[in-house]
C-alpha cells in the first residue's frame, strides 16, 4: 500500500489512539487496596490473577451463578494487611470498607475475612459462569455465598480500605 504524503501522519495518530485505548482499559481493571498505615497499593487485574483462585457457587435474587476469583484476604495480604495471630487487641476494631465505582460502600469486620476466625468465605470474583464480569457487574465484585441477603456483594469493586474503628 502506498500512501499520500499527506496521509502518512494517518498511521501515527492511530496507532496512538489504540495505545490510549489499552491504557485506559487497564486502569479499569485496577484494584486500590489502602492498608491500615494509610498505604495505598494498585493491584493490576494480573497481580490479581496470579493469587490461588477459588470457584464457589451461590444464589443472589433466585440466580445460581458460579463465580471465580481470590480470597478477599489473599489481596489484604498482598497489600500488607496482616491476618491470624497479628489480627487482636485493637485490631479487631478494624473494618474492610469496600468501595464501588458509583460511590456504594459496605464494610466487613476482620475477623469475618480471617480463616483463623471462621470459614465463612469472602471473595474477589472476576468470573461469572466462566466469563469475564460486564460492565454492570465488573471488572471486580465481592460475593458472600453464606449471606443471606446480598447487598455486601458489591459490585464494580474500584477500592478496598481498611479502616480503624477504635
Amino acid at each position: 500500500m502506498i500512501m499520500h504524503r499527506s496521509e502518512r501522519w494517518l498511521l501515527p495518530v492511530a496507532v496512538g489512539f489504540v495505545l490510549v485505548l489499552a491504557s485506559i482499559a487497564a486502569q479499569g481493571q485496577q484494584l486500590i487496596v489502602q492498608n491500615e498505615g494509610g498505604k495505598q497499593v494498585i493491584l493490576s487485574r494480573a497481580d490479581l490473577e496470579a493469587l490461588p483462585h477459588v470457584t464457589l457457587k451461590a444464589t443472589a435474587h433466585g440466580v445460581s451463578s458460579s463465580f471465580e476469583g481470590v480470597q478477599v484476604e489473599s489481596v489484604l495480604e498482598k497489600a500488607g494487611v496482616g491476618f491470624g495471630e497479628a489480627l487482636r487487641g485493637k485490631r479487631l476494631a478494624s473494618c474492610l470498607v469496600a468501595e464501588a465505582a458509583d460511590g456504594y460502600r459496605v464494610v466487613i469486620a476482620l475477623p469475618e475475612i480471617d480463616p483463623a476466625f471462621t470459614d465463612k468465605q469472602i471473595v474477589l470474583a472476576f468470573l461469572k459462569d466462566g466469563k469475564p464480569l460486564d460492565e454492570n457487574e465488573g471488572p471486580y465484585r465481592i460475593v458472600i455465598p453464606d449471606e443471606k441477603r446480598p447487598p455486601r456483594w458489591i459490585r464494580q469493586l474500584t477500592m478496598l480500605k481498611i479502616v480503624n474503628v477504635h
